[in-house]
C-alpha cells in the first residue's frame, strides 16, 4: 500500500546545562530547518518536559515541539489535556503530544509510582486518550472507566488545533502499536522495550525484518484509516561518515550486532549525508516511515540530510 508523505525532521533533546544552552538548541533547530524539538519523559537526568517545551516554543516562530512520550503514569489526563491546552495556545497551535503506557523500570523503582503489568498500563493509557481528545473538544465531558472517572468538565482553555494537538502513540509491541493505529494521528514504530530496560531484546527488536512484522501490525488494525497516519522512526544512532563500512562495524560492536544489521536497521543511520539521505528515500517507500527524528548529538552533522530532504 503506498503512503507517500513528504519527509519531516525532529530532534531529540533531554537537557542543558544552562538555559541559555536550551535556547540554544531550540533556535538551531529551527534554523537547520527541523521541523520538532521533542523531549522523553523519565526522572532521570532531564529537563522536565512542559517547562522545557514552553521554553523553545516561546524563543522561536515555527518550530513545533512535543514528547516522546509522556509517560501516562505520571499525570492524571485532565491534568496533561489543560498542561497540553495551555502550551498549544501560547505556542500558536505547534504542540504535539505523545502519549505512551510508561516502560522504564528505574522511573518506578525509584520513585515508587506502582508499576502495574503492562496490559493494565496499556489500558490506562487508551483510556487517558479518550480523556484527552474528550477535554479538549467543545463543551463539557464525562468519562467513566475503570481507571479514569470525568464528571461534567469543560477542559478549558482549549487548544488552538481543532480537535486538539497531533496525537503521537508508539511502541515495538503488537497491542500497542494496534492501539496507534485505531487511535493517534501520529505512530512511532520503535524497538520493543517490554523488559524495562534498553536491553537484547529491545536491540534485536532494531532489526529491518522486526520493523517489516510492526508496519503490518500498523496496516492491519488501521485499516481504511492506514493513508491518514504519519509514521515517526526515532533513530537512536546517527553518524555522519565517510567511513560508513568500519563505524558501522564499531558501533555494531558495541550493541552486539554485526555492520550489515546496523546499516540495515531503520534505528540506525551510518554514512554520508548523500547516503544516509538515499536511505531514508528507500525506507519511506518500504515502511512510511517519512517523520525522521535523530538524538540532539546528530543535530548539525545531520543537518545537510534536512536540508536536502525536507518537504520533499
Amino acid at each position: 500500500m503506498s503512503h507517500p508523505r513528504p519527509f519531516r525532521f525532529g530532534v531529540m533533546a533531554a537537557t542543558a546545562p544552562s538555559g541559555a544552552e536550551w535556547v540554544d538548541t531550540a533556535r538551531k533547530a529551527e534554523s537547520l530547518g527541523y521541523s520538532a524539538l521533542l523531549m522523553p519523559d523519565h526522572f532521570g537526568n532531564q529537563l522536565a518536559p512542559i517547562a522545557a517545551l514552553s521554553t523553545a516554543a516561546a524563543v522561536t516562530e515555527s518550530l513545533r515541539v512535543g514528547t516522546l512520550v509522556f509517560a501516562n503514569d505520571f499525570r492524571h489526563p485532565s491534568v496533561l489535556a489543560k498542561e497540553a491546552a495551555t502550551l498549544d495556545l501560547l505556542s500558536d497551535g505547534r504542540l504535539e503530544v505523545g502519549v505512551g503506557a510508561g516502560w522504564m523500570t528505574d522511573d518506578y523503582s525509584s520513585t515508587g509510582i506502582a508499576h502495574d503489568r503492562a496490559g493494565i498500563r496499556i489500558d490506562r493509557m487508551i483510556e487517558s486518550i479518550e480523556v484527552l481528545r474528550g477535554l479538549w473538544g467543545d463543551g463539557e465531558f464525562s468519562f467513566d472507566g475503570d481507571h479514569y472517572t470525568i464528571t461534567n468538565m469543560d477542559g478549558l482553555p482549549k487548544p488552538v488545533q481543532d480537535g486538539g494537538p497531533p496525537l503521537v502513540v508508539g511502541g515495538g509491541g503488537k497491542r500497542v502499536l494496534s492501539t496507534a493505529a485505531r487511535l493517534a494521528d501520529i505512530v512511532g514504530v520503535n524497538p520493543n522495550v517490554g523488559e524495562g530496560v534498553v536491553g537484547p531484546e529491545a536491540i534485536a527488536s532494531m532489526s529491518a525484518d522486526a520493523t517489516e512484522e510492526k508496519l503490518g501490525w500498523v496496516r492491519d488494525a488501521a485499516g481504511d484509516r492506514f493513508a491518514d497516519i504519519e509514521i515517526s522512526i526515532l533513530k537512536f544512532v546517527t553518524i555522519v561518515t565517510d567511513a560508513r563500512e568500519a563505524v558501522a562495524e564499531k558501533v555494531g560492536g558495541g550493541m552486539g550486532m554485526d555492520a550489515e544489521t546496523i546499516l540495515a536497521s531503520p534505528h540506525t543511520m551510518v554514512g554520508s549525508a548523500e547516503q544516509i539521505a538515499e536511505e531514508l528515500v528507500e525506507q519511506r517507500e518500504r515502511w512510511q516511515g517519512s517523520y525522521v527524528t535523530v538524538q540532539s548529538d546528530a543535530l548539525e552533522s545531520f543537518a545537510p540530510v534536512v536540508a536536502a530532504l525536507a518537504g520533499t
